[in-house]
């Protein structure tokens, strides 16, 4: 199971350094590095056109969590408003980095963690639990009787 979650970091630092732009295979293995890259680009965006508010909705807590964390990286301050729900997430960003690294990476990243724990749950489920965890048949509704006078 320590190399299941290894290699998913591996993973995971292969996406955030194709984000970045890395050119050589030490930089694609560096994150600290690419983590720098991608703020360096954040900031020049920034100059070109300034941050809009953005709302996303991320009902799936573990995609939200991820998002959260991916936009402190890059430092940028997720917040909400009172009387908003805890599925929505506000941010200040340029839309160019939106639509070119932050959207693009959190999709690439959220689909490799989901695909991971989907792979975990339905193993120990599997062990644990009972080897069929597949979705209930399904099966034509009885018929009603009516009472007839």
């Amino acid at each position: 199971m320590a190399s299941d979650e290894e290699r998913l970091r591996a993973k995971l630092e292969r996406i955030e350094a194709l984000f970045a732009g890395a050119a050589t295979a030490g930089e694609r293995n560096a994150a600290a590095e690419a983590r720098a890259r991608i703020r360096s680009r954040l900031h020049l965006v920034e100059r070109e056109s300034p941050p809009i508010e953005y709302r996303f909705s991320l009902s799936d807590v573990w995609a939200r969590k991820l998002f959260l964390a991916l936009l402190r990286r890059y430092d940028l301050d997720p917040y909400r408003y009172p009387g908003q729900r805890r599925t929505t997430v506000m941010v200040r960003v340029p839309k160019r980095f939106v639509d070119e690294t932050l959207w693009p990476e959190f999709k690439q990243l959220s689909e490799t963690l989901r695909t991971y724990l989907d792979e975990v749950t339905e193993r120990v489920i599997g062990d644990v639990v009972h080897p069929d965890s597949s979705d209930a048949t399904e099966v034509a509704r009885p018929l009603r009787i009516t009472a007839s006078r």
